[in-house]
């Protein structure tokens, strides 16, 4: 059977005391029918990201001239999981909040053929430590996904997830500041099947978060409403997308008990 590739992405902004942690906790072996690869997307950083990025083990790092915005880093890394042949394209914060290491969990729903697009899911899982601002924050901006898709989402703001191929090739993000809202808006209005996995939040001890909330709330709204108002073609499946076999994935599941 054809070995899977996924292509783990990474978008960086003055990383540099966290993206060695990170890669080094991307599972690498977790079953012998996939092949695991990651890219950072340097998004303009002026510190050593992409020095520790190298040491770290990373196959990939594309860099930008300048920070353009971490929509439009999710992007190109979208762009650059394609073009390097994933099968599967895993986004994670390089700030080291996110388990690297429940990478298998993310992609076990799209190599199982039940679902195009999964999110790591805080609020199923773990939010300890969470600040009061953020995590209101993310309730509301969740809600109102929920709303404008009538479907219900747990964690809208999730800097974890994962991406059959189809689903990269299809998404479009029409903001270069966030993608959170406006690329899970883009797929499940195009017919993209989303699942969302329990995972554990750690607050990010290094570093600072790009999210002020006033430009959040005056970037992020606006993006919404123009995502709503353009169309989109229906995106219909004649087949699954590209899956283990069962038995492979009882294997998987083998592993970890």
């Amino acid at each position: 059977m054809k070995q899977q590739k996924v292509i783990v992405f990474l978008p960086a902004f003055n990383e540099e005391e966290s993206i060695a942690q990170v890669i080094h906790k991307i599972p690498r072996n977790f079953d012998p029918r996939v092949k695991v690869e990651v890219l950072v997307i340097n998004d303009g950083s002026n510190d050593r990201t992409v020095d520790q990025a190298w040491l770290a083990g990373a196959d990939y790092v594309h860099t930008s001239d300048k920070n353009h915005g971490l929509g439009a880093a999710v992007r190109k890394g979208l762009e650059l999981c394609v073009l390097n042949g994933a099968d599967i394209g895993v986004m994670i914060d390089a700030d080291n909040e996110y388990p690297a290491e429940q990478i298998p969990e993310l992609v076990k729903p799209i190599l199982m053929g039940t679902a195009d697009y999964v999110m790591g899911s805080r609020f199923k899982g773990t939010i300890k430590g969470m600040k009061w601002n953020r995590r209101i924050g993310n309730y509301c901006f969740t809600l109102l996904q929920a709303l404008l898709l009538r479907k219900w989402i747990y964690d809208g703001q999730s800097g974890m997830r994962a991406f059959s191929r189809l689903a990269m090739e299809e998404a479009e993000i029409v903001h270069d500041y966030n993608y959170a809202q406006v690329v899970t808006l883009n797929l499940i209005r195009k017919g993209f099947r989303m699942k969302e996995i329990p995972i554990r939040y750690q607050v990010r001890k290094t570093g600072e978060s790009f999210i002020k909330f006033r430009s959040y709330m005056t970037s992020v709204l606006p993006a919404i409403l123009k995502e709503m108002r353009r169309p989109v073609k229906k995106v219909i499946h004649n087949k699954t997308t590209s899956s283990l076999s069962i038995r492979g994935i009882q294997t998987l599941d083998n592993k970890g008990d």
